[in-house]
């Protein structure tokens, strides 16, 4: 009876650290995904697709006639808004707000960008269509990440957390920009002119210290309706929009903290898994398995698995090397090595780029997904296992 009741306490108490703090955003993804995977290849397929894909009876924007183009195109724009809100809240008053905080984090998430992206073009081909895809590997995904990470308790140091957030959110600023450069089709010059018109009345109301968060969230919204009809993706309008959110207001108010509070857990606990869900079913049926040596996927699964990991780590080993910047405080060369891994968890933003880089091509994009899944799956397996495993670094010497 008391082996029955030990175990039973230790397995409540693994359930708890499993849910519990920042673990649960990443584990409920991971669940997400399999619900997803299970849906798209079980009797439930049609239906599934159906859900997403299917006209909409009435929708009150013209463009967004699908539950899908309401999940990527609105959901997803205050997704990247609350994306943001971080990345600002950093360059201003966080982890980027220096020269000396920023050497590290910056030059490791672009080595982290571009090999990957090279990996990818070595292996996908030289095909004009194929090559539409060099970014999906480039991605970080923090949610994923970060919870591989609160799996690991007092196992990790303070200063390796902080490290992988900052370089993720340097790696997201520059999936943003990848987003507006490369994926971004014909723009429509009024809708354009109108997007600009509301970004200067947001940037008027930062400067004159409007208070009122309601005056700045319409004016948000008539910017993503404009984004969303001038060719840019509307996603970007998010990103654009909190940069006009005012950090500090007089009085030591903050509606940039205000807001960032308010929509993280929604953002954590229903838009990224809803657009897990709708995006993350691969129909293996068309693809089968041995499809993940096909060119594209094989190329995005070695370029977040190998690239991610090749690309930050040695970005680390050689800053410190050449005195550019140090490396985290704390943290062995092992476990910076495990977060790099880990870094090669693309779930969310490579998921989105994927959609972005082959529209006209469903395969593809099908391929993309697989790709995504199978270099997340492994990013995060040997990550955990090599942190599990890494000793824990000496704790300072107590002065007295």
């Amino acid at each position: 009876m008391t082996t029955h009741r030990h175990f039973a306490n230790k397995l409540a108490r693994a359930f708890t650290k499993l849910m519990g703090g920042e673990a649960s955003a990443g584990v409920l993804l991971i669940v997400v995904a399999a619900l997803a995977l299970f849906a798209a290849n079980s009797t439930w397929a049609h239906g599934y697709h159906d859900l997403f894909h299917d006209q909409l009876a009435w929708t009150p924007v013209a463009k967004l006639d699908t539950f899908h183009l309401w999940i990527n195109d609105a959901l997803m724009a205050i997704f990247f808004f609350v994306v943001g809100l971080e990345i600002k809240r950093e360059i201003l008053d966080g982890e980027l707000s220096s020269p000396a905080k920023r050497r590290l984090p910056v030059l490791a998430a672009a080595a982290g960008m571009i090999v990957p992206a090279l990996i990818y073009l070595l292996t996908a081909g030289t095909g004009q269509t194929m090559q539409r895809g060099w970014a999906i590997p480039a991605a970080t995904d923090i949610a994923f990440a970060v919870g591989v990470l609160g799996l690991l308790g007092n196992r990790i140091p303070p200063s390796l957390r902080l490290f992988l957030l900052t370089v993720a959110i340097v790696d997201d600023l520059g999936a943003v920009i990848i987003i507006a450069l490369f994926y971004t089709a014909q723009i429509k010059l009024a809708w354009g002119v109108g997007a600009l018109v509301i970004l200067g009345a947001l940037i008027f109301a930062n400067r004159g210290g409007v208070r009122h968060v309601w005056i700045y969230l319409l004016l948000g919204i008539g910017l993503w309706y404009c984004v969303l009809y001038s060719g840019i993706h509307a996603t970007i309008a998010g990103v654009v929009f909190a940069f006009t959110i005012p950090l500090k207001l007089r009085g030591g108010d903050s509606m940039l903290l205000r807001l960032e509070h308010a929509l993280v857990p929604w953002n954590s606990y229903i838009i990224v898994p809803l657009f897990g869900f709708a995006n993350a079913g691969v129909a293996l049926a068309g693809i089968g398995l041995a499809g993940l040596l096909d060119p594209v996927p094989l190329g995005i699964a070695l370029g977040l698995f190998v690239g991610k990991q090749l690309g930050i780590f040695t970005a680390i080993v050689a800053s410190d090397r050449l005195g550019f910047a140090p490396r985290p405080a704390g943290a062995s060369w092992v476990q910076l090595w495990g977060m790099s891994v880990l870094c090669g968890i693309g779930f969310t933003m490579s998921l989105f780029i994927g959609a972005l880089a082959f529209p006209m091509h469903p395969v593809l994009i099908e391929e993309a997904k697989l790709g995504v899944l199978v270099g997340s799956l492994f990013s995060s397996l040997l990550g955990y296992a090599i942190l599990r495993l890494a000793a824990r670094p000496p704790a300072p010497p107590v002065e007295g």
